[in-house]
């Protein structure tokens, strides 16, 4: 089971990678003027790389081998039962980044710069309290 735990741990690490730098890369697409098409172009290819290269891979296998390990370990404690809905809450955030993403796309981004900053924050927020759910198991 420590080999499922560690290979749950490093798609994890995978996974909010992507969480963290496909929303800062929208902080510097909505920077980039509609003129620079090269540019433009540019984040577009990024950011769909990012998208299904890494972040969606990661997303798909952490949930894997959490539910390997769900199943190995058995479902109890109420930390369980909070950090599982941080992954609940994770999934729409990735499924929300596909939005924006496809927004991007077409050219029908609808936020600004400072808007991404603050979104791109939330990962964090959502990372503390899981690693200390999953650490500490305060209930």
């Amino acid at each position: 089971m420590l080999w499922i735990k560690s290979l749950h741990i490093i798609f994890m690490v995978t996974w909010f990678a992507g969480l963290f730098y496909l929303p800062r890369l929208f902080v510097y697409h909505s920077m980039v003027s509609a003129t620079d098409r090269e540019g433009v172009e540019r984040f577009k290819v990024m950011e769909r790389k990012l998208f299904f290269g890494i972040m969606t891979p990661g997303g798909i296998l952490t949930i894997v081998f959490g539910l390997w390990l769900w199943l190995g370990y058995g479902f109890a404690g109420g930390w369980l039962h909070a950090k599982l809905a941080l992954v609940l809450i994770l999934i729409a955030y990735h499924i929300y980044c596909a939005k924006l993403m496809i927004d991007f796309k077409y050219d029908r981004n609808r936020h600004d710069h400072v808007w991404y900053r603050w979104f791109n924050e939330f990962p964090t927020v959502i990372l503390i309290a899981g690693v200390i759910l999953a650490v500490v198991k305060p209930f």
